[in-house]
């Protein structure tokens, strides 16, 4: 009764608009989360557990891979309120998870599946890492210089963001329809 009231309104049924895109959401984020959790792996056995610790030089003192564990969050900021940043984290998964299910966008799914790789990644080292479970230290390894360390999972979730002011500013909504203000 519902999709025939609204059809008559002039408003599209959700069956007009194609699949939902809870299948890109889930496949972005696993390929984020995997390379995330990989490299996490792969710094820590090759640049934090040598003795002593070593840096590895990409380009030069542009771009050095170095291992630094993070207890807050961006730049370091907050470094005791590990557990607050551990709930928002999971926070934000639950509410990707729930506005996926009505998701019609292929581009919000893709930008939505980055911040949930991203979350999921820095999650999982809150939860499993060292000094403990939910107190958990992030593994940060990139480090440009003049800036900020970071890992893959903060350049999902900042891509991600990224993508969702583009979509914004373009008027494209997640239930795929384009608005114009």
């Amino acid at each position: 009764m519902d999709e025939v009231e609204s059809a008559e309104e002039g408003e599209e049924s959700p069956a007009d608009r194609g699949r939902r895109r809870i299948g890109v959401v889930a496949c972005v984020a696993a390929f984020a989360y995997a390379l995330d959790l990989i490299t996490k792996i792969l710094a820590v056995e090759y640049l934090e557990n040598p003795t002593p610790p070593r840096t590895i030089e990409v380009i030069g003192e542009w771009l050095r891979f170095e291992a630094v564990r993070n207890a807050g969050a961006a730049f370091g900021i907050g470094s005791a309120f590990t557990i607050v940043f551990t709930c928002i984290a999971a926070a934000v998964i639950v509410v990707i998870i729930r506005l996926a299910r009505r998701l019609y966008s292929t581009p919000w799914a893709i930008a939505l599946g980055l911040l949930l790789g991203g979350a999921l990644g820095n999650l999982t080292d809150r939860i499993f890492r060292s000094p403990g479970a939910l107190q958990g230290h992030v593994v940060d390894f990139i480090a440009p210089q003049n800036f900020a360390v970071f890992n893959l999972a903060d350049s999902a979730i900042v891509c991600g963001g990224f993508l969702i002011v583009l979509l914004s500013f373009r008027g494209l909504d997640p239930d795929g329809s384009v608005h114009r203000d």
